[in-house]
């Protein structure tokens, strides 16, 4: 049985379906026990749902505003 560790360290090649039959088996089984890896798993799958949507080209307002994010967030 996986830790959630190693759940952690799988999870991206889960999603994208490049695990082998043994590992996916093995995350399938963690996730049918483990509450919390399943929240992951579905806040990683919803990340990578809304990266899919973005803009392949910058935007220039987007990098001031994230700028402007940062600077707040050192400030505090």
């Amino acid at each position: 049985m996986l830790s959630c560790k190693e759940l952690v360290a799988h999870s991206s090649d889960y999603l994208d379906g490049q695990l082998r039959l043994r590992e996916r088996i093995s995350v399938r089984a963690h996730l049918a026990l483990c509450s919390h890896c399943r929240r992951f798993i579905r806040q990683l799958k919803l990340s990578q749902a809304v990266l899919r949507k973005l803009p392949d080209q910058q935007i220039p307002e987007l990098d001031a505003l994230a700028e402007r994010l940062a600077q707040q967030q050192r400030q505090r």
